[in-house]
């Protein structure tokens, strides 16, 4: 076939938007015909009806958008009237019926935020993160209709510092895409690029995240609720209460006190952290924030604050984040 490769996206994130810079930065490799995304959804405090930064790209780049609420055989119809080529999927929010991802001529292919077969599911970024790993990547794979467990072409790696958080990483994996995809191109439009199956024994499983799985554990190792306050920010948070406030804590690091002080206990407010016991350990909040205020760094923050060395944190049970098996859908 000459010419550009004619390409449907199809997601609902910014952190595709490099991928969509990428695609229409090569107009003599590809032509993207058509954008599909979620429908305009309420954001924020207000609850204001917003289109996505998906469809905003699209709207300012002249393509084609489609917001359906469910992809019926109707939607099917009109995408194959399409003439799409190939579909590239990331976060999109829909699962494709197999006649929707069989209907491009080369193929759907998505872009997973993790190392699969590694965190399958809704949360990848965040649970990496949460869960104190030093590396990801996003994973060029063929859709199926099983949970993220179609083939991989080809991985993008990027790595995880003690002190990044889940923004951060997204931030990475979003430009992750770019090279992916460019290096795997030629390839893909030619229907040569080659994907090997996933080892099953090695898959977990995250689910969508929820405001119960923001309660800090401070029976957990120093590392470990670092690591998770890292990871739930900006959603759902990291949060203890403290008198009839709750106040969220955006940024830690592994402390070098605590020891033998219960899990919880307020050890040191000194050199713009908040150090806390944790089992084994302690932990350094670098970044909290009271209702309706700012995420501030903690030395400003604990300018006035009613926190002391010797007091005690209450904690609740980490909530699990990851699984051997499919979390149930909620």
């Amino acid at each position: 076939m000459s010419g550009p490769v004619r390409v449907a996206f199809l997601g609902s994130d910014g952190i595709a938007l490099p991928l969509l810079r990428w695609v229409c930065s090569q107009p003599d490799k590809a032509h993207l015909v058509a954008v599909y995304t979620q429908p305009d959804r309420p954001v924020g405090r207000g609850q204001k009806i917003q289109p996505n930064a998906i469809k905003l790209w699209a709207i300012e780049h002249r393509v084609p958008v489609f917001q359906p609420e469910k992809l019926s055989e109707d939607v099917r119809l009109t995408y194959s009237s399409l003439g799409v080529d190939l579909a590239l999927v990331m976060a999109y929010g829909h699962i494709l019926k197999d006649a929707f991802i069989s209907t491009p001529r080369l193929g759907t292919v998505n872009f997973h935020a993790s190392i699969l077969p590694a965190y399958r599911g809704a949360s990848p970024i965040q649970t990496a993160v949460a869960e104190g790993e030093q590396e990801t990547g996003v994973s060029l794979m063929r859709i199926v209709r099983r949970l993220d467990a179609g083939p991989v072409a080809d991985v993008e790696r990027v790595s995880i510092s003690a002190l990044d958080t889940a923004t951060v990483i997204e931030d990475r994996l979003s430009q992750a895409c770019v090279p992916l995809l460019s290096r795997n191109w030629d390839r893909l439009a030619a229907g040569a690029l080659e994907f090997r199956e996933q080892d099953e024994a090695l898959a977990t499983y995250c689910r969508r995240l929820s405001k119960e799985d923001s309660a800090i554990d401070w029976n957990l190792p120093a590392r470990r609720v670092a690591s998770r306050i890292n990871g739930l920010n900006p959603w759902p948070g990291a949060q203890f209460i403290l008198g009839d406030q709750v106040i969220k804590a955006g940024l830690a690091e592994a402390g070098v006190c605590g020891g033998t002080q219960a899990p919880g206990r307020v050890l040191a407010i000194d050199q713009g952290a908040l150090e806390v016991a944790t089992a084994g350990g302690s932990v350094r909040l670098l970044r909290l924030q009271r209702p309706g205020g700012r995420m501030l760094p903690a030395g400003e923050f604990l300018r006035g604050c009613a926190l002391e060395p010797g007091m005690s944190l209450a904690s609740a049970p980490a909530t699990t984040l990851v699984s051997r098996s499919p979390f149930p859908r909620a």
